[in-house]
């Protein structure tokens, strides 16, 4: 059984920076394409970034591109997000996926297993 576990999100100010972490247990981490969504207040999830089993691919939502950077070090089988420059319209819960697709398939939202999220708090 594959499980994911996030943390690292908490109540920051507007510019400031957090890296949140998700462990994935059970099986190896490079057999999983993974990646990291949210859901703020009212709104759907939506997709923020992915990257590949190996590390060597990367993809970003618009919104992140040049604020968050996605990486993993699949020998401590733990995938991060670096959100910089942090603004209240980034405000929601987190959540970490895995796949044993690719990054184009956590963009579709084809997902095999989901974390249960940490929540990011920006004030402004």
């Amino acid at each position: 059984q594959v499980q994911l576990v996030e943390s690292g999100g908490g109540l920051v100010q507007a510019g400031d920076s957090l890296r949140l972490s998700c462990v994935i247990s059970g099986r190896t981490s490079s057999s999983y394409a993974m990646g990291w969504f949210r859901q703020a207040p009212g709104k759907e999830r939506e997709f923020v970034s992915a990257i590949s089993k190996s590390g060597g691919t990367t993809t970003y939502a618009d919104s992140a591109k040049g604020r968050f950077t996605i990486s993993r070090d699949n020998a401590q089988k733990t995938m991060y997000l670096q959100l910089n420059n942090l603004k209240p319209e980034d405000t929601a819960v987190y959540y970490c996926a895995a796949t044993t697709g690719t990054t184009s398939s956590l963009q579709g939202f084809r997902v095999d297993y989901w974390g249960k999220g940490t929540l990011v708090t920006v004030s402004s």
